[in-house]
């Protein structure tokens, strides 16, 4: 007789599946200037990090280990150059503000644990199920959870910076299946990116669940993500593996 196969592992993204940040990006970068005596719009700041974030991120990808930076290096140049596209040119009294910062978003403080995420990784555990973080994170992550409250759910945190390899990389992904010792066939991802964790997860052979969020999904990733691997919230997570289970060919 055939036995039904069962999901064993389930990695997770972090940012945006599990927590988000309390306040936007430029509320806290123009509260932190507003404190060492610089007036800058948060508007203005939020704009110019995201042009910032996503330039860093091309130019030095995965925090430019690979270019010998270390992920703090790499985060006070994003503040640095988030602040000159702001407008602000003097680099030297931007420093303290950097370094107030890098501090501020290691502290479980300016994070907050999405509705649903704990209940949800409880609910996981009571079923038996080993939990573990792949997230293209930096060192930070592991005191931010502890913090949280939530890093005594995972059997272990991997972020990208850890790795040496960011989501979508295939080697991020088998490495957290060889610390967790399971084939890919009995694992699944839970995140919010379609490309970095749906699509990232899928290629390695594992199996994986697309967290919605609040807003739309674009139609493209509607028509490519079958709806049984859509989750609106994380409370659809737990009868959605009942489903996938249900739906594995046995042994």
């Amino acid at each position: 007789m055939a036995h039904r196969l069962q999901i064993r592992l389930l990695t997770w993204d972090v940012k945006d599946t599990l927590l988000s940040l309390r306040r936007p990006v430029g509320e806290e970068y123009a509260t932190t200037a507003r404190a060492h005596g610089l007036e800058v719009e948060a508007a203005a700041l939020g704009k110019a990090f995201g042009q910032a974030y996503r330039a860093q991120s091309h130019s030095f990808p995965n925090y430019g280990l690979s270019h010998g930076l270390t992920s703090r290096r790499w985060w006070l140049d994003v503040v640095l150059q988030t602040f000159h596209l702001a407008g602000v040119r003097d680099a030297q009294a931007m420093a303290p503000i950097a370094d107030q910062l890098y501090k501020d978003f290691s502290s479980p403080c300016n994070w907050q644990v999405l509705e649903g995420a704990e209940s949800t990784l409880r609910g996981c555990r009571k079923r038996g199920l080993r939990l573990a973080v792949v997230s293209n994170f930096d060192r930070r992550l592991e005191d931010i959870l502890v913090g949280l409250g939530l890093r005594e759910h995972f059997d272990f945190v991997l972020t990208s910076e850890a790795a040496g390899w960011p989501k979508p990389d295939s080697r991020i992904f088998h490495e957290a299946l060889r610390l967790a010792q399971v084939e890919p066939a009995i694992a699944a991802h839970i995140g919010d990116s379609y490309h970095c964790d749906y699509k990232g997860a899928r290629a390695v052979g594992m199996h994986s669940f697309l967290v919605a969020g609040p807003g739309p999904l674009d139609p493209a990733i509607m028509d490519s993500v079958p709806q049984e691997h859509i989750l609106p919230s994380l409370s659809h997570l737990l009868p959605a593996l009942v489903r996938l289970e249900g739906s594995l060919p046995g042994l």
